[in-house]
């Protein structure tokens, strides 16, 4: 028999806090994957187009380097923001903050430092 206090769902007051916290960190997210597409789609901001032809190889595989990195950057930044809109759904359906494997609440802390989380701190540990 459950306790009176164990909980089996956030209220409808700590969903929209923690929606708030969402909402707020999808924004941060969607600017800085704009500001990746954009250092993407500008040409070299260097000046370094004049520069002696010995060095356009390296600045060639530099470049190239660079851009890899920034799509990886993007992806993963695309990837974060999914996992927001997911837990935006779950907020709606009211099943944020109940983790997958233990179906036990997530502990406040937890969801403020990773709002998108599916698992409980217990549940993840077991994962290693």
């Amino acid at each position: 028999m459950k306790q009176e206090n164990e909980k089996t769902r956030y209220s409808d007051a700590e969903l929209q806090e923690f929606k708030a916290l969402i909402l707020e960190k999808m924004r941060i997210a969607k600017e800085e994957l704009n500001a990746l597409a954009s250092s993407l789609s500008s040409p070299n901001a260097n000046g370094t187009d004049d520069t002696a032809g010995t060095y356009k190889t390296l600045e060639d595989g530099s470049a190239t380097l660079e851009k890899e990195s920034i799509n990886q950057l993007a992806a993963r930044q695309k990837k974060f923001i999914e996992q927001l809109e997911a837990a935006l759904m779950r907020i709606e359906n009211k099943t944020y903050g109940v983790c997958r494997e233990t179906g036990k609440l997530i502990q406040k802390e937890r969801l403020r430092a990773v709002p998108h989380t599916t698992l409980s701190m217990e549940a993840k540990l077991k994962q290693y």
